[in-house]
């Protein structure tokens, strides 16, 4: 019996480990897609003549106060999400094999994918009746944006824009 009370305190580390990577793996996960799904956004600020004050809401998105209440936003994502192809034009909803294969494509297993997809699918019938599809996606994007700061999974916008940067 004391053997087991020894193991204890062992397996209660374990535990907190793994959920400490699970966690790390997870803000990594999002951070990648983020970086991916932004390289995007300098062609739909000239497609859309998007204000600046947009892009930089964009840019500090991950940030847990981020002003997120610009219309013109949701056009931005929709705009960049489509030239990922992870929205469907005809709906304006999520297309989900698409956004499966992007996740894996940045690193996620099965069940996060579908995880994440899950989580938007929620956001996306949480704002089903709105038919200002530019409204609706920043809805959904604020929404999302809550469920990854509730999962401790939201990135550093610093990084984010470093690797951004870098790559230009």
């Amino acid at each position: 019996m004391a053997t087991n009370v020894k193991w204890r305190p062992t397996g209660a580390f374990i535990f907190v480990v793994l959920m400490v990577t699970n966690i790390d793996c997870s803000k990594d996960l999002i951070e990648k897609m983020s970086i991916s799904f932004l390289k995007n956004v300098q062609d739909c600020k000239k497609e859309l003549s998007a204000p600046d004050e947009v892009i930089k809401s964009l840019m500090k998105f991950w940030e847990e106060d981020a002003d997120l209440s610009h219309r013109e936003l949701g056009c931005l994502i929709l705009c960049v999400a489509s030239k990922h192809e992870l929205v469907e034009l005809d709906t304006y909803k999520l297309h989900h094999k698409n956004a499966f294969e992007y996740a894996k494509k940045h690193g996620a297993d099965d069940d996060t994918a579908k995880k994440l997809i899950t989580l938007i699918q929620g956001c996306e019938s949480q704002n089903e009746g709105n038919s200002d599809h530019c409204h609706r996606i920043r809805e959904i994007a604020k929404c999302y944006h809550g469920h990854m700061h509730d999962l401790k999974w939201a990135p550093s916008m610093e990084v984010i824009i470093a690797e951004l940067m870098a790559d230009m």
